[in-house]
């Protein structure tokens, strides 16, 4: 087993600025992402399968219940 290490001042900075950055992108999308996003169709019975397993899943009491 490793011998157990202490972190570097700049290393305990770097982990707070970063755990106090907001979630988001890095950057926008591209022309051509955007084009293609456009372009992109999407099959309705995946909308409906995700809608019915969030309400199966707000159904579930307690967390990972194999039914």
């Amino acid at each position: 087993m490793a011998t157990p290490t202490r972190p570097s001042r700049e290393t305990r900075d770097a982990e707070r600025e970063e755990a106090d950055r907001k979630a988001g992108a890095d950057r926008m999308p591209t022309e051509d992402e955007e084009r293609l996003t456009e372009q992109h169709t999407t099959d309705e019975s995946v909308a409906e399968h995700e809608a019915e397993m969030l309400e199966r899943g707000a159904d579930q009491p307690g967390e990972g219940r194999v039914p």
